[in-house]
């Protein structure tokens, strides 16, 4: 899986893809006329101090490569953590995050059919 790193690609996602929304994460999806899944990962100030930032990207990182393989591929994909993320308790942290986008992916149905990692 590649990453996004420039402004213009996660602005065009943001104003031409698709969204899905829950209390953790907001998930854009755009087509990208490719056969390479690419990701971006968004953790504003607003979420915490850099070790916490670090730390829930790292969660979401962790999540989309245990799910590569059922992931549909030619997709840009931004996730953006909301404040609740960081709210969470340590234990099962990485349980809650991992359903979280796993759900926001089956709702733009960006996994394969009947596929979950959670």
């Amino acid at each position: 899986m590649e990453t996004i790193k420039k402004t213009k690609n996660f602005k065009t996602v943001y104003s031409k893809g698709r969204q899905a929304v829950n209390a953790y994460f907001v998930l854009y999806a755009m087509p990208n006329n490719t056969h390479a899944t690419c990701i971006g990962i968004t953790v504003s100030k607003k979420v915490g101090n850099a070790v916490t930032r670090n730390k829930i990207r790292r969660l979401v990182k962790e999540s989309f490569r245990l799910m590569g393989a059922d992931i549909v591929l030619g997709y840009d994909i931004v996730i953006v953590a909301r404040k609740a993320v960081s709210e969470l308790p340590k234990e099962g942290r990485f349980r809650k995050v991992d359903k979280s986008l796993t759900s926001l992916l089956a709702r733009l149905k960006l996994l394969k059919t009947g596929e979950t990692s959670g």
